[in-house]
């Protein structure tokens, strides 16, 4: 059975860090493509960046690139996203998500997690 748990979240103000985490069992971490997806309350979840595989290809949203960085961690099974110089608008939950196929669009992914919360305070 395939479990994706996030962690990481938390309260920061504007301009500081958070990395968020995700830990997969049930899926070889070497081949399948993951995920991570926001929505911010009353708006629709929407995508934030992705890796393709190891050593593959990556994308990122306009609105978070060159400041988050998807990454993974094969040996704990884990992939992260590093978030850096937080704004306000980056309030939202952090869904990470996983599957066989690579893409910015949420169909593209079979597995999801809970989600963990961030809050950037102004």
């Amino acid at each position: 059975q395939v479990q994706l748990v996030e962690s990481g979240g938390g309260l920061v103000q504007a301009g500081v860090s958070l990395r968020l985490s995700c830990v997969a069992s049930g899926l070889d971490s070497r081949t399948y493509a993951a995920g991570w997806f926001r929505q911010a309350p009353g708006q629709e979840r929407e995508f934030v960046a992705a890796d393709s595989w190891s050593g593959g290809p990556t994308s990122y949203a306009d609105s978070v690139k060159g400041r988050f960085t998807i990454s993974r961690d094969n040996a704990k099974n884990t992939v992260h996203l590093q978030m850096n110089s937080l704004k306000p608008e980056d309030t939202a939950v952090y869904y990470c998500a996983a599957g066989s196929r690579y893409g910015t669009e949420e169909r593209k992914y079979a597995y999801w997690g809970q989600g963990t919360q961030a809050i950037v305070s102004s």
